[in-house]
């Protein structure tokens, strides 16, 4: 009995080390990727032309759909194939920002920052007039306003105070931070009940207060609302204040701006002084189309085994309007368009079919590539699967700002490791060494893993994606870190490369259990 599972063990060892000496990297088209990418890249180009020329890219808007067309328009002037924009299913009401502006004139003149709430309404023209202090803590402290706000400009009390930071806005991932990443095992499911927690509790009664707010002001033809925005040194992360559906609920015109303007007003008020302010709001609703849409292109395999299967990279497309959408999401966008110019200006000629896939209205649930899954691949809910889905080698993402990759993500799935591990070695020299069997979520990947077609995110330095920003008026393309992008587009090109070189698909995990069972 010892000597069997002695021989077991020794050849459980042969096997993984097999799997680690057979996993080969093609040293030479890793060179000339490398050469492409680093050297000759035109990354910064295309972020250019998907922020600073198209502009904010919110879903449904007109300027999401420029820079969809732009995209089209380079995708197949670089000679890819079967370009298009493909719908995935219903999304709603496009929206835009026309005409922003709002200042305060009494007791000084003081433009303030601030930024109208996605799909929220215009104000009547040009609005002027004092503003108007609101104490509420509960839904009947309400009663005292009645008849009195009718085309007025609001603002809520508050006990929010702004908090100064040491802590440098710009991180990047330390060698003990990555080791600590790469040691860390599976998460455990964790369950229990937290809807009778207090904190359930407050959160629970803080929206009812917020939903009876919105409806008041509405019934009191309020003019104009002002509502503080996360984030401090000018920064606002901005939100959506009303619904893309067609048949959303009205709100009342709100202004989210920045905590230091909000603070300035409150206290003001609080104070006793008269404040008095200008505003003039002016934004645009688009219902003509209602679908969203998602920019395929492709390399056309050319194996005649290997040609229908596949091999996806892909990004999300939309922003936030507050700013042009730099590290959420061109900067994903733009990697991944460079990845496949890279791949078609060495002349690569793929086993596998390899597909690019810009996402839309990821911002607001991962909408564009859970309709592209379900519309190929299959159902999470029922776990019924199309027969696209075998035919997926991997997903890669990425969509964690301009971060130079570090690792990969490997999402539970084990079977990755040796050969993730053989694929980033030759790219140690630019800092990318780390695996994590962990899992990260919040982005597109998570869609493929869903129905159980191998998905993943890239490890990336944080920089300031988390601290400045993400769906934040600072999201521009001055926050693009050029030789962070070159590096990850050079990486993506080599790991696609070999993705649809490799003579077998990756490894897949266990198939999900069905979401409705859950």
């Amino acid at each position: 009995m010892k000597k069997t599972l002695l021989f077991t063990a020794l050849m459980a060892s042969s096997t993984l080390s097999a799997v680690f000496a057979q996993e080969t990297v093609d040293q030479a088209m890793v060179q000339k990727i490398r050469e492409e990418g680093l050297n000759h890249s035109q990354v910064m180009k295309t972020a250019f032309y998907l922020t600073d020329v198209s502009g904010p890219r919110l879903s449904g808007s007109p300027e999401l759909r420029h820079a969809q067309e732009w995209a089209m328009g380079q995708l197949k002037t670089q000679g890819f194939s079967n370009v298009a924009l493909e719908p995935w299913g219903k999304f709603g009401r496009g929206w835009q920002v026309q005409k922003n502006y709002a200042a305060i004139t009494v007791p000084y003149y003081h433009a303030i920052i601030a930024i109208p709430k996605a799909w929220t309404p215009s104000t009547a023209g040009p609005i002027k007039g004092d503003v108007v202090l609101i104490k509420a803590d509960t839904i009947t402290d309400l009663d005292q306003y009645k008849g009195k706000l009718a085309g007025k400009i609001v603002i809520t009390d508050t006990k929010n105070t702004l908090t100064r930071s040491t802590t440098p806005d710009l991180k990047r991932y330390t060698d003990e931070e990555l080791a600590k990443m790469a040691e860390e095992q599976p998460a455990t499911e964790r369950r229990g009940n937290r809807g009778n927690s207090p904190q359930m509790a407050a959160f629970m009664r803080l929206r009812a207060l917020r939903q009876a707010l919105s409806e008041f002001f509405i019934t009191e033809k309020v003019g104009l609302v002002l509502s503080q925005g996360r984030g401090t040194d000018g920064t606002v992360f901005t939100t959506n204040g009303a619904s893309y559906a067609t048949d959303a609920k009205p709100v009342t015109p709100e202004l989210e701006t920045s905590g230091e303007d909000y603070l300035r007003i409150v206290r003001l008020l609080r104070g006793g002084i008269n404040v008095q302010m200008e505003a003039d709001v002016q934004t645009k609703f688009y219902d003509n189309d209602l679908q969203g849409y998602d920019v395929v292109a492709e390399i056309p395999g050319t194996d005649r085994k290997l040609k229908d299967q596949v091999v996806i990279i892909g990004a999300h497309f939309d922003s936030w309007h507050a700013a042009t959408g730099a590290t959420d999401n061109a900067a994903g966008s733009a990697v991944m368009m460079e990845a496949m110019r890279i791949l078609k200006t060495v002349g690569f000629k793929p086993k596998r079919t390899i597909r690019l896939v810009l996402w839309t209205s990821e911002e607001q649930g991962l909408f564009g590539s859970r309709g592209y899954v379900a519309n190929h691949f299959g159902d999470p809910k029922t776990m019924q699967l199309k027969p696209e889905q075998a035919k997926v080698s991997a997903y890669y993402n990425l969509d964690n700002g301009t971060g130079k990759i570090r690792g990969v993500y490997m999402q539970g799935n084990k079977g990755v490791e040796p050969i993730f591990k053989a694929w980033l070695e030759p790219f140690k020299d630019l800092g990318a060494t780390t695996l994590t069997i962990s899992n990260t979520g919040g982005t597109d990947h998570l869609s493929f893993d869903a129905v159980g077609i191998p998905g993943f995110q890239f490890i990336q330095d944080p920089m300031d994606y988390g601290t400045r920003t993400h769906h934040s008026n600072q999201d521009t393309y001055d926050r693009l870190v050029e030789d962070d992008l070159k590096q990850s587009a050079t990486i993506v090109a080599s790991f696609v490369y070999h993705t649809s070189q490799r003579p077998e698909m990756l490894p897949r995990k266990e198939l999900p259990k069905p979401t409705a069972a859950n």
